[in-house]
This record gives structure tokens, C-alpha cells and sequence, in this order.
């Protein structure tokens, strides 16, 4: 990994980021962070994208899958999956620092037609490989461009899709080749997820989410959970409790009001769930800021038979 794109990453850091650690930067889909110590759990469902480690450490757990990558290493998630992750390796001294892109499936498309490239059928959503050589140097001219505005309006594109191309090349190509497929079974599957997570709160059967993918219901469940690792209940319920979360921790919600809030009916059957996946009750999560035990709370919904519809 280049030590000039380090520097230009934590020059950018020291001039925008929040107090989070986070910056946005004004090219879509271009991020970079910094945490000053490891960091507790998060909880998420990981939208595609390739995170580059600069500098420190960081462990990202997927169902029994655990995987830990540092300065040098790229880790791609190439399909919308839960994940828990955690900054292992961070100090005032030396602070863990990425740079994350978004992964645009359009661009993969274009890109794939155009080089005749068929997808890789095997593989799963998160891979983990040293960077690139060339995936660092598009990487740096992008970060370079943001002291530019100017020229970043005209060419950050053209960036953008180079360094999606030398991923697609590159040691990870198999892994986002799916994602790129024209109507291939990752792109029918990412419609569907954009329902769940524009309308998570409401009611959902299978057979509407299969609709929007263009399958039937019982390939569309199949393909949802090889592709997620989730049925499509499981996967609005980990967006429901990971919302009811966020609006208990950052807007100071009861259990009962965010229960409410994402959809539940049931307080009681929120608290069951919510326990299920942070490792502890709402009002003790909450009241000590903990995350729960990873071993005890990795994201295991129960298999019921209810996957005819999402409640």
C-alpha cells in the first residue's frame, strides 16, 4: 500500500473530518474514517462496497465467518449482508484510517459488457486480498482530485470507473463479477433488498418481494438467503432492530416507542428479538452503551416457518 495515499487520506482526515472520525467527501460514494482507539460492536446491514485499510486494524464477523484485515489489506462486501464489526487495532498514535467506496453495480454492468466478461458463480459476499497496486494509485489520484474541485467535477467519474474496473481485473474480481451480471440473480436480489429497506416497517410478503425480483417465491427465497445469508423475514428484522437501536442510543427512545417506531406490535416479542441479536435486553443495552457478547448475539434468528410473510 502506498505511504503517499496514507498521507493524503489523513491530510484530507485532518481538515474534515467530524467528531466521529468520519468524512464524507464530495465525490459520491467516496469516504474516508479514523478512530482514535478499537471500537466497540456494529451492527449493520453492509451495503457493497470496498473498504481500503491504511493504517490499524479491523475484524468484521459474518454469521461464523470471522474476518480481520489491516494496512495493506482491501475488504469487499458485495451483496447487502449483516455484518458485526470492530476496529481492533486503533491509538492516538497511530489511528486506524480507511478509505471506503461505494461499489456501483451500473458501472460493473458497463464494465463487463464491455470487456465480454461472464460472472464467477462461486465465492461469497465478503472477500478479503492484499490491495491492489493499481486499485492504490486510482485510489490516490481520486483523494488527490478533492484539493480540486474543479477538476473533480470533470473527472472524478472517470476515476470512479477505473478503479472499479482494476477491482473487477484484479484479485477480487470473482467476488463482484455477480455483481455486475445484467439481471444476473445478485441485481434481482438488490431490487428486492431496496424494498426492505425503503419499507421495513410495513408488511411484506414473499411473493410482492419476489414480484420486484422477477422469480418465483421459492427461488426467490433460496436466492435471498445465498445471497444475504438471511431469509427475507430475518433481514427486515435485523433492519428493524438495528433502526429501534440507532433511535434508542442517538434520539433517546424508549424500548416501547422504538418498538412501536420500526413496525413491532408486540413489546414483548421486540425485547425477545432485540436480545437475541445485541446479546442484552433494550433498557440494559441502552442505559450501559454495551454491545453485547459477540459469541452470544452473532446475528442467529431462529429458522421459523413464517417466510411466506415478513410481520
Amino acid at each position: 500500500m502506498s505511504t503517499t495515499l496514507l498521507e493524503v487520506v489523513r491530510d484530507y482526515l485532518d481538515h474534515n473530518a467530524d467528531a466521529n472520525g468520519l468524512a464524507q467527501t464530495p465525490i459520491p460514494g467516496l469516504t474516508v474514517i479514523r478512530a482514535l482507539m478499537p471500537s466497540g460492536l456494529d451492527y449493520a446491514i453492509t451495503r457493497p462496497l470496498a473498504c481500503l485499510v491504511l493504517q490499524g486494524g479491523k475484524q468484521v464477523m459474518m454469521g461464523t465467518r470471522t474476518f480481520n484485515f489491516g494496512a495493506g489489506d482491501s475488504l469487499l462486501i458485495t451483496a447487502d449482508v449483516p455484518t458485526v464489526s470492530q476496529i481492533v487495532q486503533a491509538s492516538p498514535e497511530a489511528p486506524y484510517i480507511s478509505l471506503v467506496i461505494d461499489l456501483n453495480p451500473a458501472l460493473l454492468t458497463e464494465l463487463m459488457e464491455e470487456m465480454k466478461s461472464a460472472p464467477n458463480e462461486d465465492g461469497g459476499p465478503i472477500s478479503n486480498e492484499p490491495t491492489d497496486a493499481e486499485v492504490a494509485e486510482a485510489a490516490l489520484r481520486l483523494m488527490r482530485l478533492l484539493g480540486r474541485p474543479t477538476s473533480a467535477a470533470v473527472l472524478h467519474a472517470s476515476l470512479l470507473r477505473e478503479l472499479h474496473y482494476w477491482l473487477l481485473v484484479g484479485r477480487h474480481g470473482a467476488a463482484i463479477s455477480r455483481l455486475g451480471w445484467p439481471d444476473g440473480h445478485a441485481q434481482r436480489i438488490a431490487r428486492a433488498v431496496k424494498v426492505l429497506r425503503t419499507e421495513f416497517t410495513r408488511p411484506l410478503t414473499v411473493e410482492h418481494l419476489a414480484s420486484v425480483a422477477g422469480m418465483s417465491a421459492s427461488s426467490f427465497h433460496q436466492h435471498f438467503r445465498n445471497q444475504t445469508s438471511l431469509t427475507p423475514l430475518q433481514f427486515q428484522k435485523q433492519l428493524r432492530l438495528i433502526e429501534a437501536r440507532r433511535l434508542m442510543l442517538g434520539q433517546g427512545a424508549t424500548a416501547s416507542s422504538a418498538a412501536f417506531a420500526v413496525g413491532y406490535e408486540s413489546v414483548s416479542q421486540f425485547s425477545r428479538e432485540y436480545r437475541r441479536l445485541f446479546g442484552l435486553p433494550p433498557a440494559r443495552d441502552t442505559s450501559t452503551g454495551c454491545s453485547g457478547d459477540v459469541q452470544s448475539s452473532a446475528c442467529t434468528f431462529s429458522n421459523r416457518a413464517d417466510r411466506d410473510c415478513i410481520q
